[in-house]
């Protein structure tokens, strides 16, 4: 069976990773852009990380017939700084239309700041204007609240919403980001997320449309494997083959089809 990882921070992972990604069948990646661990010294140093992603990662993902796509984007732990935010705004549009780029994102809340909104706000309207997919990241904390806030801020920029991925809900968020037009991403994340038996028990209660699940692995204790483990769970508690090709592979693949950089895995 082959698997598409809508969600992964390879940038802090092994070469072995690709190789074992490779041997359970993942085809493709998208890697968002993410908060590397500590304060950026500047803007210039995320226009390198973007570079590498759109660049470097890739090659290193196609040794081992993986696709790699990246989301670019201004992190909403980063968004806090505003100097830093504002000048890397002036930039964001000319790396989005970059070869590889097949998305915005993540954005959203982390804090659920002020400062995270003005930003988020305004990613949000750049991802719209260029007609591309938009990946949304819900906060590890008050999880329920920012979740509420992010879809009033989608509702209010009249932004469209098929075009958008709410990504780490929990059974605490499901049903919401379900009511809307989006996609609806779920992440199979040791201790701090979710595991496959708790997304599994999430699909046979609300089914299998419009839900994208991940591993979103990054420099925490994480798994690269997430995807084909849930495979694996929705087998053992009754799903067919075919649901299972359809939430792991096709849901992905069809919804990241809408950006013009996007290669479809059919």
């Amino acid at each position: 069976m082959e698997f598409l990882d809508p969600h992964i921070h390879m940038y802090s992972r092994t070469t072995d990773d690709y190789q074992n990604m490779a041997l359970c069948g993942i085809r493709a990646v998208i890697e968002p852009s993410f908060w590397l661990g500590q304060e950026r010294t500047s803007a210039k140093t995320l226009e390198d990380y973007w570079e590498y992603l759109i660049t470097f990662e890739r090659k290193r993902a196609a040794e081992f017939g993986i696709d790699h796509y990246c989301a670019i984007s201004i992190n909403p732990k980063e968004a806090n700084n505003k100097k830093f935010a504002d000048e890397s705004l002036l930039v964001i549009e000319n790396y989005l239309q970059r070869e590889s780029v097949i998305a915005l994102g993540e954005i959203g809340f982390d804090e659920i700041s002020q400062q995270e909104e003005e930003i988020f706000i305004k990613q949000l309207l750049i991802g719209d204007k260029l007609q591309i997919p938009i990946i949304i990241h819900t906060p590890h904390i008050n999880k329920l609240e920012g979740t509420k806030k992010t879809f009033e801020i989608i509702e209010k920029t009249g932004v469209d919403q098929s075009r958008i991925i709410v990504d780490h809900n929990t059974e605490e968020t499901i049903e919401l980001s379900l009511s809307y037009d989006v996609h609806s991403g779920i992440t199979v994340y040791p201790n701090t997320k979710l595991s496959p038996f708790r997304v599994v028990n999430i699909m046979k209660k609300y089914g299998t449309d419009k839900i994208l699940i991940n591993s979103s692995a990054d420099w925490g204790v994480s798994d690269p494997l997430s995807v084909p483990k849930t495979a694996l769970e929705m087998s053992s508690n009754g799903f067919s083959q075919k649901e299972i090709h359809k939430v792991l592979f096709l849901n992905p693949n069809n919804f990241f089809k809408q950006s013009k950089n996007y290669r479809s895995l059919e």
